[in-house]
C-alpha cells in the first residue's frame, strides 16, 4: 500500500507555500527538509527539548509534535522569519549581546519561545520567564544568561515598542 502526500497551504515567514506533505511528517520534518530552513531543530522529537520551537498562529509550539498536515491554513514563524532587512531581531540582539548563545543548538528555540512570550506579555517578571522557558533545555547550562537576554529583550522593545512583534 502506497501513502499518498497531501496538499497543503501555509504561510511560512510571510509567504504563502503549497507544499504536498506525507501524512506521518512533523511540522518540524517539513520546515527542514521541505523549506529548507535549518533554523528549526530536530532533537529529541518527543516534544521535551524545545529545540524545534516556532509560532504557529501565534503560539510557541514544539513543531517536531505538530502533523505537517495540522498545519493547513495556519501561519508558522521561524527562527529565519524575525530578521528584517538584515537586521537582527531586538531578541536575537539581546541574546547576542547577553551572552546566551553558547554551542547554539537551543538557541532558536529559546528566541521563539522568547517571542511568543514578549507578544503576549511584554514586561514578563523571572518567574514568567521562566514557566514560558521551561519546555526548552540548554545542553550547557547558560540558563543564567539566557533568563538575562529575555529581560534584555523585553527592555529593548519597550524602547522601540512594537518591534517584537
Amino acid at each position: 500500500m502506497m501513502i499518498e502526500s497531501i496538499p497543503i497551504t501555509v504561510e511560512v515567514n510571510g509567504t504563502i507555500q503549497r507544499l504536498k506533505v506525507m501524512p506521518h511528517h512533523s511540522l518540524a520534518v517539513v520546515i527542514r527538509e521541505q523549506l529548507g530552513l535549518l533554523g528549526t531543530k530536530i532533537s529529541c522529537g518527543e516534544g521535551e527539548c524545545g529545540a524545534c520551537t516556532v509560532i504557529l498562529d501565534g503560539k510557541a509550539v514544539n513543531s517536531c509534535m505538530v502533523l505537517a498536515v495540522e498545519a493547513d491554513g495556519c501561519s508558522v514563524l521561524t527562527i529565519e522569519g524575525l530578521a528584517k532587512n538584515g537586521e537582527l531581531h531586538p531578541i536575537q540582539t539581546a541574546f547576542i549581546e547577553e551572552g546566551a548563545v553558547q554551542c547554539g543548538f537551543c538557541t532558536p528555540g529559546m528566541v521563539m519561545s522568547t517571542k511568543a512570550l514578549l507578544d503576549e506579555n511584554p514586561e514578563p517578571e523571572e518567574e514568567q520567564i521562566r514557566e514560558a522557558l521551561a519546555g526548552n533545555l540548554c545542553r550547557c547550562t547558560g540558563y543564567h544568561r539566557i533568563i538575562n537576554a529575555v529581560h534584555a529583550a523585553a527592555r529593548k522593545s519597550s524602547v522601540h515598542s512594537g518591534e517584537t512583534k
